[in-house]
């Protein structure tokens, strides 16, 4: 395999895996302790992920408990929670916080459903804009007479299957998180 074509697919990764965390991040009717894991906690003088500074579990489909290991940062977690846009309250109970999520409604689904188009047509921006970038060097490969005119098809040839590979990952991976989305 080409150089061209190795970092294009380590870049294609890059991009299909921040589409997987930014998906993992969208509620769904389940609790799940990926909606939470990745915030920001102001702990030790410095912003901390939540599942670095404490245990996040879910007791049922509707709860997410979280308990800090160090008792000191249930306020900063707190925070953390009121300000992350999830449009939740925690409760704390001692040192154990609550997070109950209320049940989605169905104009709360399919503006999900909406979000998840959009976040997978990002995806698929970037991964037309990595094709192009890689495009445009092997064509100034070819200027260069580095490699041969054979070489330039079967190398644009094997980009364009990769890309079509990618772009079928990003679609079963949305297609995925919407029927979690639209299940009730």
């Amino acid at each position: 395999m080409s150089q061209y074509l190795q970092t294009a697919q380590q870049e294609f990764d890059q991009v299909f895996e921040h589409f997987a965390k930014d998906l993992k991040n969208l509620r769904t009717n389940r609790a799940s302790a990926g909606l939470v894991e990745d915030l920001r906690v102001q702990a030790y003088d410095s912003n901390m992920d939540l599942k670095s500074v404490a245990s996040i579990t879910t007791p049922d489909a509707r709860t997410i408990q979280i308990e800090p290991w160090d008792k000191n940062l249930v306020k900063e977690i707190e925070k953390a929670i009121m300000g992350s846009g999830l449009g939740v309250n925690p409760k704390i109970a001692g040192t154990v916080i609550h997070i109950n999520l209320p049940p989605m409604t169905e104009e709360n689904r399919k503006e999900l459903v909406k979000v998840i188009g959009q976040k997978a047509e990002q995806t698929r921006i970037g991964i037309r804009n990595i094709r192009e970038d890689t495009r445009s060097k092997v064509m100034q490969e070819e200027k260069a007479k580095v490699i041969s005119e054979d070489e330039r098809f079967s190398l644009l040839e094997q980009l364009d299957k990769s890309v079509a590979k990618e772009n079928e990952r990003i679609q079963a991976l949305a297609d995925e998180k919407e029927k979690d989305v639209m299940s009730i």
